[in-house]
């Protein structure tokens, strides 16, 4: 009998001639995530079995549970044939230590040739147990314990415990998009549900010295951290904007200044994303939320680029969104109380409906072509590998 740990797919099993790629993927991504963990890893399109060391489950189920494409993780028990003396002797030593007032047996057979159908198996399990727990009793209905029982080709498989895992597609299945993570509460938060999609991200930050601080960027670069743990490793692109939008201030009527900025920040996004083979620009946006997200808004601003833009929180509320952040653990770092570019110059009345025709005129007052180029030039690089947050060293 060999403790193991079995996860179950969900979203993917929807998935038919090129499952075997989104599996492949997922394996992958479990891999790297253990890299410092001796796991050995099986699967099939219907389980994924990973065997390690029994003192790191708890380290492995962890990080599991960061993983996309993992429905259950489940912590069971291997029996090399399905002998039925040995799946009671197997169930004995899984009970021996845990408490209980009612249970039930659920029995899953998927070897047809087996001479027990499942209602017996359940049966005759369900009488040990109360044979060797006494004073239990069976509930089919709100048991506190479910002993799960599979018998599979060759093998048998018996489990109590189980976790829910993220579900969604592995990261890279789905290609890669370019997060515009600004350092607020939304767009990291946008990140990870667009993971949860298969894309792999990448991400790009402006920032503006001297307006914007270093504590700005570095709370940035902590959130980027803490999004890699869900796809293992992060690129974070950070664009020097300031004289980008000192141009803005300075020639653009203030109502416009938002939009305005906005719209180059997009144009240098899609730029970045095609040199980066990304796909998509992904943001934080919700309709609106602030001026620059209103339906006229998005339109007057989306209309400097080809490239797709993806606001996986467009119908999100406020609320919605702080409780997503504080599940992710992206929430207190988000509000520490650092500006990015989206917040300083804001005027006092921006804009609500642009106008499409105005925003190209008014982009006629200062060379925006020349700056953006030399800003995506010079821009950084950074890649994101250290597990720990510098989330300390920002308070």
């Amino acid at each position: 009998m060999k403790k193991l740990i079995i996860i179950k797919y969900g979203e993917m099993t929807t998935k038919k001639d090129n499952i075997g790629l989104f599996l492949r993927t997922l394996k992958d991504n479990i891999t790297q995530a253990l890299v410092k963990e001796e796991v050995n890893i099986i699967y099939d399109t219907g389980r994924m079995f990973l065997y390690c060391n029994q003192n790191n489950f708890d380290k492995v189920v962890e990080k599991l549970q960061c993983i996309f494409g993992i429905h259950e993780i489940i912590i069971g028990y291997e029996l090399d044939d399905h002998n039925q003396k040995r799946i009671e002797d197997a169930l004995k030593v899984m009970i021996q230590n845990i408490t209980f007032n009612t249970f039930k047996v659920e029995t899953k057979r998927s070897n047809k040739n087996y001479p027990l159908k499942s209602p017996e198996i359940s049966k005759r399990l369900g009488g040990l147990v109360l044979k060797e727990k006494t004073g239990t009793s069976v509930d089919v209905h709100h048991p506190e314990v479910t002993i799960h029982v599979e018998i599979r080709l060759e093998k048998a498989y018996l489990y109590i415990e189980k976790r829910k895992g993220l579900g969604g597609y592995p990261v890279g299945t789905l290609g890669k998009g370019l997060l515009m993570l600004s350092g607020g509460i939304d767009s990291p938060v946008a990140g990870y549900l667009t993971m949860k999609r298969g894309v792999k991200i990448e991400a790009i930050y402006f920032e503006s010295p001297p307006h914007t601080s270093q504590e700005a960027k570095n709370k940035v670069q902590s959130l980027a951290k803490i999004l890699k743990k869900y796809q293992n490793t992060c690129v974070l692109h950070i664009v020097n904007f300031t004289e980008i939008q000192e141009s803005i201030y300075k020639n653009i009527p203030h109502e416009y200044l938002i939009t305005i900025m906005r719209r180059m920040m997009y144009r240098i996004s899609e730029r970045i994303a095609k040199q980066r083979k990304c796909k998509i620009i992904v943001n934080g946006e919700s309709i609106g939320q602030v001026a620059s997200q209103t339906l006229t808004s998005m339109n007057a601003i989306n209309q400097v680029v080809q490239i797709p833009v993806i606001r996986p929180l467009a119908c999100f509320d406020k609320l919605e969104i702080i409780k997503l952040a504080e599940k992710i653990g992206t929430y207190q770092t988000s509000i520490l109380p650092y500006e990015d570019c989206c917040t300083i110059f804001v005027p006092e009345h921006p804009i609500i409906n642009p106008e499409i025709k105005k925003c190209e005129e008014f982009e006629k007052c200062f060379p925006y072509e020349e700056l953006i180029k030399e800003a995506i030039e010079q821009h950084e690089i950074v890649h994101i590998e250290k597990e720990e947050s510098i989330y300390n060293d920002l308070l």
